[in-house]
């Protein structure tokens, strides 16, 4: 019995996690060192930041409300996943993978705000 294709958001979504779940466990194998521990503990916050940038990629499929609720917890979560990446790598030079993550989030978060604010000045 098939079972109809999944829709494509849904898909990758699910893609998504997939690789997340690799990542996290491929962190396991990291060596007992100060910079091995450092990663693991980044996990977290590097998938978080991966899945806020990407779901802030359909934030227009939300409504009005559920969009600025969004946004707003788009911020909270990014501010969240920078801070605990500066205590994690604190008095460490920033490794060039995690600043383009926070980057990249950050520029999706703008995005996201400035086609929200479009959207709604036309209404």
């Amino acid at each position: 019995m098939d079972s109809p294709p999944l829709p494509l958001p849904d898909l990758t979504w699910a893609a998504l996690l997939a690789r997340w779940v690799d990542f996290a466990r491929a962190s396991v194998g990291l060596p007992a060192t100060e910079e091995g521990d450092r990663w693991r503990q980044s996990v977290a916050p590097i998938v978080s930041l991966q899945a806020v940038t990407f779901a802030l990629s359909e934030i227009g499929e939300l409504t009005r409300v559920e969009a600025a609720l969004g946004l707003a917890r788009a911020d909270v979560l990014i501010e969240g996943a920078r801070s605990d990446l500066a205590r994690i790598w604190a008095g460490e030079p920033t490794h060039p993978e995690l600043a383009a993550l926070v980057a990249d989030a950050d520029a999706a978060l703008r995005g996201a705000r400035a086609a929200f604010d479009q959207a709604n000045r036309a209404l």
